[in-house]
């Protein structure tokens, strides 16, 4: 299983059309916040599995805040972050993610790619593909696989 994971796009599809291309064939897409009214535009370009949530500039958004789902066997919690005080230290959304019993938490809107596996959970961020903070300012995803045997990997990608 192969699952393009984005955030923050806010309304701007350029980057999102390349990581789309260059990601390949996918069978989950997941959308971590700020999309700023590109719903329908990815709804109509993206033909697989989809996990979307709204972010704090999806200010007229349907999307739901969080949403809880599996991955193959992984329990997956995914949310824009703004609640959790993602800025400011992922400890909160850790803690969130253990109280859940996820498996594997997705965040957004700190605008930086973040990665870390403690305690039997991956907490991790793609950055964002339109507004980048990181040094080297390049739109950034992530690419997760689910291989037969069940194992989880992760690929962090930068648009060149």
């Amino acid at each position: 299983m192969r699952v393009l994971i984005v955030s923050d796009t806010h309304g701007r599809h350029g980057n999102f059309d390349r990581a789309l291309e260059e990601a390949g064939q996918i069978d989950v897409f997941i959308h971590l916040g700020d999309v700023e009214g590109g719903e329908d535009y990815m709804d109509a370009v993206i033909d697989c599995e989809k996990h979307m949530v709204r972010g704090n500039n999806d200010f007229f958004s349907d999307l739901p805040r969080e949403e809880e789902f599996y991955l193959g066997k992984y329990k997956v919690f995914i949310t824009h972050g703004h609640a959790y005080y993602v800025s400011l230290d992922p400890e909160y959304i850790f803690e969130e993610g253990q109280a859940r019993k996820a498996d594997i938490v997705m965040y957004g809107h700190t605008h930086r790619p973040f990665f870390e596996q403690k305690d039997g959970i991956t907490v991790l961020n793609p950055g964002s593909l339109s507004f980048p903070r990181q040094e080297g300012r390049k739109g950034s995803y992530m690419i997760m696989e689910i291989e037969a045997d069940g194992t989880a990997t992760y690929d962090q990608r930068y648009l060149g």
